[in-house]
Formats: C-alpha cells, sequence, structure tokens
C-alpha cells in the first residue's frame, strides 16, 4: 500500500470515529483507490435518522479531522438543508445522508467494485 493510500486510510478511520461518536448508522468506508474513474482513494457513507443529526455528524467529523490529523475538507456542500452533507478532503470524501436520500441515490451500488468495509453501529 502506498503512503498516500495509508495516510487517506488513516484520515477515513478517524472519519468513521467522528460519525461513531454521533451515532451514525449504516457506516460504510469504500476503498475506491484501484479504481481508475475515482475521484478520490475513499468515501465514507453514514445515514442519520433527521436532518440535525446529519448536521451534528457533519460537524463532528470536520471537528476530529481538525483536532487529530489538522485536516479541513476543501469543499462541503448539502448543510443548508443537511439532507446529504458532502465533505471532500480530496483523497477521502465523506457522504452523510438522511435515510431516506441515501436509498435514492444508492452511491454503493455505484462504486459497487470498491472494497467495502462495514461498521458495527453504536447503540
Amino acid at each position: 500500500m502506498a503512503k498516500d493510500i495509508k495516510l487517506a486510510d488513516a484520515l477515513a478511520e478517524i472519519i468513521v470515529k467522528g460519525m461513531q461518536d454521533k451515532k451514525a448508522k449504516n457506516i460504510v468506508k469504500i476503498n475506491l483507490s484501484k479504481i481508475n474513474e475515482a475521484s478520490a482513494d475513499f468515501f465514507v457513507i453514514c445515514h442519520a435518522d433527521s436532518d440535525r443529526q446529519v448536521k451534528a455528524i457533519a460537524d463532528n467529523v470536520e471537528d476530529e479531522t481538525r483536532l487529530v490529523l489538522e485536516e479541513k475538507p476543501l469543499h462541503r456542500e448539502g448543510q443548508t438543508d443537511c439532507r446529504w452533507v458532502l465533505l471532500d478532503y480530496s483523497n477521502v470524501v465523506v457522504h452523510v445522508f438522511l435515510k431516506d436520500v441515501r436509498e435514492f441515490y444508492e452511491i454503493e451500488e455505484l462504486w459497487h467494485d470498491g472494497k467495502f468495509t462495514n461498521y458495527q453501529d453504536v447503540a
């Protein structure tokens, strides 16, 4: 595994922790590093039950990455209505959805040839 991929994976794990801290559901990390068409090395995806929880998860991910790795997203979208918040860290892209929005867009299906890591929901 190249150094950049290891750094991206470390960032993705911090992102997962930030999601778990706010009780995100169905967290999935997709390794896209072997897919030429992919815009990032990893996607980290989860959903929440309310727009307030979507915001809380996204905010906590930003706080964790800034605190632990001094990383900030290059771009952030969706914070106005909090149905789907995207945080772009260049080599790792974070998607925090409302459940129905996640089911509608089926992001995981688009990248089914990536390597999936599923995380247990935190009670």
